[in-house]
């Protein structure tokens, strides 16, 4: 499968170290599957940071990560455990990393999504009332690359 990174700079190689913490799914490296996500998020970082729009294309075979046996978490949709998930990554009073995956796939945390979890954590809405809003959010993807080996796996195009 192809994989896209929309930033301000071509990627030329990865640099974990280079990656902000307490974001979805931790400190990595993130792509989406979806070309048109990845084109706003350039225009985002762009917006930010200057520079020119860029897209990094890599491709990704998931099967061949299985057979190497990195260890890989796949949520299908924006539900109690990703939003658990997503909340302990972006706590700053976590310890962190808080999970051991190589590679997380899964729905992005848009700014919608951000406030219904903000909401939740501050106790103005119950979990049912949390995931029953999830279901109406307009769902994203995202790839979440964690380690020197999950990095290994993507091959740039």
């Amino acid at each position: 499968m192809i994989l896209y990174h929309g930033s301000n700079v071509a990627i030329e190689k990865i640099d974990l170290a280079r990656c902000r913490p307490y974001k979805d799914f931790g400190k990595g490296f993130y792509l989406t599957d979806i070309r048109h996500q990845a084109e706003r998020m350039a225009a985002r970082t762009t917006k930010m940071f200057r520079g020119e729009p860029v897209l990094t294309s890599f491709e990704f075979d998931l099967d061949s990560a299985v057979r190497h046996g990195l260890k890989i978490k796949i949520f299908d949709s924006p539900d109690e455990e990703w939003a658990r998930f997503v909340m302990a990554n972006r706590d700053i009073d976590v310890e962190q990393p808080s999970h051991d995956y190589d590679i997380v796939i899964g729905p992005v945390a848009d700014d919608t999504i951000a406030r219904l979890l903000r909401m939740f954590t501050e106790n103005f809405i119950s979990e049912q009332q949390l995931v029953k809003e999830l279901t109406f959010s307009e769902v994203t993807s995202q790839y979440f690359f964690h380690t020197e080996t999950a990095i290994s796996m993507l091959k740039k195009i």
